[in-house]
C-alpha cells in the first residue's frame, strides 16, 4: 500500500505491483492512473511510504483499493504513532522519494529512491492473485 501527505492531505492507495528497479543506488517503482486520488498528493509530497500488508490485512488493501471519500479514508485504520502513512503490522514499510515520473498510456510510473526500510513483523505476505487476496 502506497501512501502520501502533503498539504495536509493524506492519501493512500493499493498498488498492483511494487517494482525492485536498481540495486545500486536503490530504486523502486510504482504506477498509478493519471485518476487515482493519490497521484496529485504524490506530486505535492517530498516522500511516500510503502506498507507491504501482512497476510490477514487484506480488508485494508480492499478499503485503499476502492474508492472512498477523503474524510472517512483514515477512519479506523491502524497505522504507526511514530509515522501515521505507515500502516500498524504491516510485515515491512519503504520510505522513497520520486526522483522521476514517465508518462506511460493512462498511467504515470513513479520512480522513488530508497530513504529508509524497515522489517516488521514475520509472517504470510499478503498477494492479489486470480482476482483474490491471499495469505502466502
Amino acid at each position: 500500500m502506497v501512501v502520501a501527505e502533503a498539504g495536509g492531505r493524506r492519501a493512500g492507495l493499493t498498488v498492483s505491483s511494487l517494482v525492485s528497479l536498481s540495486l545500486d543506488p536503490p530504486l523502486i517503482g510504482i504506477s498509478l492512473s493519471r485518476s487515482a486520488s493519490l497521484i496529485e498528493v504524490l506530486r505535492e509530497a517530498s516522500s511516500w511510504t510503502v506498507s507491504i500488508l501482512a497476510g490477514d490485512q487484506d480488508h485494508l488493501a480492499q478499503h485503499f483499493a476502492r474508492s472512498v471519500p477523503p474524510l472517512v479514508l483514515w477512519e479506523g485504520i491502524p497505522v504507526r504513532s511514530d509515522d501515521p502513512r505507515l500502516i500498524d503490522g504491516a510485515l515491512g514499510w519503504i520510505t522513497a522519494r520520486t526522483i522521476s515520473e514517465v508518462d506511460a498510456g493512462d498511467h504515470t510510473f513513479f520512480i522513488g529512491a530508497i530513504d529508509s526500510l524497515e522489517e516488521g513483523a514475520p509472517g504470510p505476505a499478503l498477494v492479489y492473485v486470480d482476482r483474490r487476496y491471499t495469505a502466502q
